[in-house]
């Protein structure tokens, strides 16, 4: 069987809308990972790997992230790093290739975003898990706050994410359709325009995972010079207080909007 050309691969695999949701297409997704996903993606179809198991690699990939944390120094960051890449990757990679054959699923759908949850949360408990220095690197103690703080994030990275997919929940118990971006602006203005700076400043992204992965290799990168885990640990306090905040005005963005209504 001949692989499609990418030409003939991008009007299916690639909708209208798929890159121009705002608020599920990652902006990585957009730069650069969609043309990437392509060239794998047409390799794929004509193998006997389901989108189901691109997923399930996708989740392996993610939790792997967290875990190679545990690596001391730059290396662990840069592993955690590339993890995530090939994280976000197989992420397109599985719904192309469920788009070209048909065979998209409620199940795939499931398993996507129960990898998203994962994946992310393993990164943070692996970024507080570092900061906690657990094999000693630094000292001979352990200091289990950060790996608290780092579990923190991660609560707050999935609470995030919940509250966004609670809302479909909601309607579809309540006999409504899936929202609509333009219900997503706040019925107050003053909160409407926070929501704009908010979403300005982008800082609610850090807790995200390729973007987590970046703050990680930065702040490794600085540790290897400092000598210590000084920014690794203000690192994991600053994506906690992120995590909660956002959490917390994530939920009263959503009250506030037409999304529930």
């Amino acid at each position: 069987m001949s692989k499609p050309s990418v030409a003939e691969l991008r009007p299916v695999v690639h909708p209208a809308g798929v890159k121009d949701r705002r608020s599920g297409e990652h902006w990585a997704g957009r730069l650069y990972m969609r043309e990437i996903s392509l060239r794998w993606t047409r390799h794929l179809v004509g193998t006997r790997i389901t989108p189901n198991q691109l997923t399930h690699l996708m989740v392996v990939a993610g939790v792997a992230a967290g875990g190679v944390l545990l690596v001391p120094g730059p290396v662990g960051a840069v592993l955690a790093a590339l993890l995530i890449q090939l994280y976000l990757l197989l992420d397109c990679v599985d719904g192309e290739v469920a788009r070209w054959r048909k065979q998209t699923s409620i199940t795939g759908v499931y398993l996507d975003r129960v990898g998203h949850y994962l994946a992310e949360a393993a990164l943070l408990v692996g970024f507080g898990v570092r900061a906690a220095d657990v094999f000693h690197v630094e000292g001979a103690a352990t200091g289990w706050l950060w790996a608290f703080l780092g579990t923190v994030a991660a609560l707050g990275a999935i609470l995030i994410k919940a509250e966004t997919d609670l809302v479909d929940v909601a309607r579809s118990r309540s006999g409504l359709p899936a929202v609509k971006d333009e219900a997503a602006v706040p019925r107050s203005s003053k909160l409407a325009l926070a929501r704009r700076a908010a979403a300005a400043l982008k800082f609610h992204r850090l807790v995200g995972g390729v973007e987590a992965s970046l703050v990680i290799l930065a702040v490794a990168v600085a540790d290897a010079v400092r000598g210590d885990l000084f920014f690794t640990r203000l690192g994991v306090a600053v994506l906690a207080a992120i995590a909660v905040l956002q959490t917390v005005l994530h939920l009263v963005s959503i009250l506030a909007s037409s999304r529930l209504r």
